[in-house]
């Protein structure tokens, strides 16, 4: 009787088979998607969500009705919102610009709750395009003290205001501003600090015209930071540009931060919109298209949460507002 024993592999035949499975794997991963290959590969979300301080004003600013809130507890009160990135704003704490106890502070509490410092929003320190060429320096001057501090605290940024005199002309406005917004950056610079610019009001809401600013002021550091809510040029006479055409006009000269500037929710508009109803600021958002707008220029830095309705507490506010922002990033 004829007994068939099983016939072992020489390891030259067994080489050849490990060799021709590889292959056959490496071809898979170079004609597959990823996620197909390694299935447990972990997505790259579209953008991350910070919190600007500004949402949270009337608590900072201890108004009637609201429960006060310290500048030290910020980073704590983010994190208990569910969001792990803070920008900060000046007005919060105006006197503790060269405090470096205070800010080395701000530094390890915001460390602590596992939050990242982004940026420092500055206001109130004159203009960057004024005409008399003393102030414009004295106003660059005032900005170095935020510089620092952003330094300090780790930040990639400090936000300023591109205004000067609205009684010159489109082009006089844009070459001061342009010309204080270098010499700052040139500051920058040496810190290795963006500094950003937002659509604030006037000229600075024109897409056509800040951008325009960026050209003239031409420097590695300068940038815009868009706020989706900030596109009236007169809010008095009601002039607004579009935020849209804006939005897409600002994108090419975003650093690090987007501002997701947010109204009333729910007010029957759609579930993705916003809507400032006071008079005569009236205006409606579409979130969706507007994220789509953002996603779509390769931007994937942090959109912050910039919450300044009238229909929900600060609290709510910014919670409806993280939650369209999560809901549409599982989307784009």
């Amino acid at each position: 009787m004829n007994v068939s024993c099983p016939s072992s592999s020489s390891p030259s035949s067994s080489r050849r088979s490990f060799l021709k499975h590889a292959a056959a794997f490496g071809a898979a991963a170079l004609t597959q998607p990823a996620a197909s290959v390694f299935a447990a590969a972990e997505k790259k979300e579209p953008f991350k969500i910070s919190l600007a301080q500004w949402s949270l004003n009337k608590r900072f600013f201890k108004k009637p009705g609201a429960e006060p809130l310290d500048n030290l507890d910020f980073a704590k009160t983010a994190k208990k919102l569910g969001i792990d990135g803070i920008e900060y704003v000046n007005q919060m704490f105006m006197d503790k610009a060269e405090d470096k106890s205070y800010l080395s502070e701000m530094k390890t509490r915001a460390e602590g709750e596992g939050v990242k410092s982004l940026l420092i929003m500055c206001d109130r320190e004159g203009n960057l395009g004024d005409p008399d060429d003393a102030k414009r320096k004295a106003t660059v001057a005032n900005h170095l003290k935020w510089l620092d501090a952003a330094k300090l605290l780790e930040c990639h940024s400090i936000r300023v205001n591109a205004a000067s005199d609205p009684k010159l002309s489109w082009d006089e406005q844009a070459k001061l501003a342009a010309d204080g917004l270098h010499a700052l950056c040139l500051e920058g610079e040496q810190r290795g600090l963006y500094v950003v610019v937002e659509n604030h009001g006037g000229l600075s809401s024109n897409g056509k015209w800040l951008t325009q600013v960026m050209k003239q002021a031409d420097h590695p550091r300068v940038g815009i930071l868009p706020d989706f809510g900030n596109f009236y040029t007169n809010r008095e006479k009601a002039e607004l540009y579009n935020p849209y055409q804006g939005l897409r006009e600002f994108m090419p000269w975003v650093k690090q931060a987007v501002s997701a500037k947010s109204f009333d929710w729910d007010t029957g508009a759609g579930k993705f919109y916003t809507e400032d109803r006071r008079e005569p600021r009236e205006i409606t958002l579409d979130f969706e298209r507007l994220i789509k707008i953002v996603v779509g220029a390769g931007y994937n830095g942090y959109i912050g949460v910039e919450y300044e309705g009238q229909k929900h507490s600060e609290e709510e506010g910014i919670i409806r507002t993280r939650q369209a922002l999560e809901e549409l990033r599982g989307m784009v």
